[in-house]
């Protein structure tokens, strides 16, 4: 079955950087879109970054663009999301998720085919 397992968020000051990799098994991750998103406490899921199967076609939400970059590696099944410049308002549980077409992971009308666990990003001020 599909699993998708986040990993590197942490505790970190504003300013700072951090990198969130995603290992996925369970679907041909080399024909899957892959994304990022995000909840706050009392918030809804919100989408930060997508990136198409090639790996060719990204698209950021505005909050974090030019801050934060994704990134698909095919040999090694991994989505990555590259964040700096953090700061508190980036704090949030932090999801990939993965979807065969790349409007499922734009944070649409269309869903993910699945999510994953989430790793948890706190930034201080």
């Amino acid at each position: 079955q599909v699993q998708l397992v986040e990993s590197g968020g942490g505790l970190v000051k504003a300013g700072a950087s951090l990198r969130l990799s995603c290992v996925a098994s369970g679907f041909p991750f080399d024909s899957y879109s892959m994304g990022w998103f995000r909840q706050s406490p009392g918030k809804e899921k919100e989408f930060v970054a997508a990136v198409s199967w090639t790996g060719n076609t990204k698209n950021y939400a505005e909050s974090v663009k030019g801050r934060f970059t994704i990134s698909k590696d095919n040999a090694k099944n991994t989505v990555s999301l590259q964040m700096d410049s953090l700061n508190p308002e980036d704090t949030a549980v932090y999801y990939c998720a993965t979807s065969p077409s790349f409007q499922g992971v734009l944070g649409g009308t269309r869903r993910p085919d699945a999510y994953g666990q989430g790793t948890q990003v706190t930034v201080s001020s």
